[in-house]
This record gives C-alpha cells, structure tokens and sequence, in this order.
C-alpha cells in the first residue's frame, strides 16, 4: 500500500518530506520548492497523494497521482 506524502515545515528550519504515519522524515531541505518536487516524484511513483502545507501547519494545496475517488467524466 502506497503512503501519502507530506511536505511539512521543520520546527529547526526548512522543510520535511514525510510520509503518512511515518514519525521520522523521508528527507530534510531548505525550501518548500525542493520538498514539493522530492514529495511529488515519489507519489507518482506509488501512486498515492500529496499534501503540501503551510509554515503553520494547515494543508494548503492537495494532489492526487493514484487511484482518483471521483475521476471527471469524459
């Protein structure tokens, strides 16, 4: 089963690619732009989501790179 991922601030700078459940990073960068593109590498790799969040926490963007629940019609 494939992990979603999370780019997540650190609380000692730069930004943690994580994955869901996981207490330990994936991999550690200075900005958000690395984190992003590792992070989105790896889900569409496996298949699973990515969640991106802002420097408090909250989720600010959200892609799916799997099995979409509600795929468009056409």
């Amino acid at each position: 089963m494939a992990k979603n991922q999370h780019v997540v601030p650190n609380k000692n700078g730069g930004w943690d690619v994580k994955g869901a459940g996981n207490s330990r990073a994936t991999k550690h960068v200075a900005t958000q732009a690395e984190a992003t593109k590792i992070a989105r590498d790896i889900t569409k790799n496996q298949g699973s989501e990515l969640f991106i969040h802002r420097p408090n926490g909250q989720i600010r963007e959200r892609n799916s790179y799997g099995n979409d629940p509600y795929p468009p019609k056409g």
